[in-house]
């Protein structure tokens, strides 16, 4: 399989961009373009791999795998339940381990996005995440649950006697309270991309 180096610089020529316009376009010099290209730099940020996708005209899994029948993109998250990725159609996502940050992942994984017009705590308009499909909390972290107003993000955690509690993006200061029981978890928060203002 082709590395990332040689991903970029074959994208990179039929984008027809040359690596200084490249560059201007991600926001680094044309000599570190020239070292990803070689391989000298094999870690590339979240943001920067986002940007060069986008510069690219291509979308992150032919970047990062070198995806070319399927190419996935990001799936819409709506308030409303099911979560995007019970869709029959939806497209998985491959993440690296750097990518998680620590998070102890092995299922699948799915690239998401607010869809147009929808709000979330810690999910602004344009932001990418990464959701691993699961019904329960292994460990404390952002996940998205299912209840009767639908769909939001909220931090979990197990309480002193074990039950499972929620912290409100809204109030990052307010104490956590127990989840209700009409409320389920249908998904974790893995990783999260911030689109940069211009």
């Amino acid at each position: 399989m082709d590395s990332l180096g040689n991903r970029i610089k074959s994208l990179r020529v039929q984008a027809n961009l040359n690596k200084a316009a490249l560059a201007r376009k991600v926001g680094v010099s044309d000599v570190t373009i020239s070292y990803w290209e070689s391989g000298a730099i094999k870690q590339i940020g979240h943001e920067r791999l986002v940007a060069l996708a986008d510069a690219l005209a291509c979308s992150l899994g032919q970047l990062l795998e070198g995806e070319t029948q399927t190419t996935p993109s990001p799936l819409f998250l709506r308030c409303k339940p099911p979560a995007p990725w019970q869709a029959p159609n939806a497209n998985r996502f491959t993440l690296f381990k750097e990518d998680f940050a620590g998070v102890k992942w092995q299922g699948e994984c799915y690239l998401v996005t607010p869809a147009p017009g929808e709000r979330f705590d810690y999910l602004e308009s344009g932001d990418l995440a990464a959701f691993g499909p699961t019904e329960s909390c292994d460990q404390p972290g952002r996940y998205l649950i299912e209840g009767a107003g639908g769909l939001y993000i909220g931090q979990l955690e197990h309480g002193e006697s074990g039950e499972l509690l929620c912290r409100n993006g809204h109030e990052p200061s307010a104490l956590p309270a127990p989840l209700d029981a009409s409320e389920r978890v249908v998904g974790r928060l893995l990783a999260r991309w911030r689109m940069e203002s211009a």
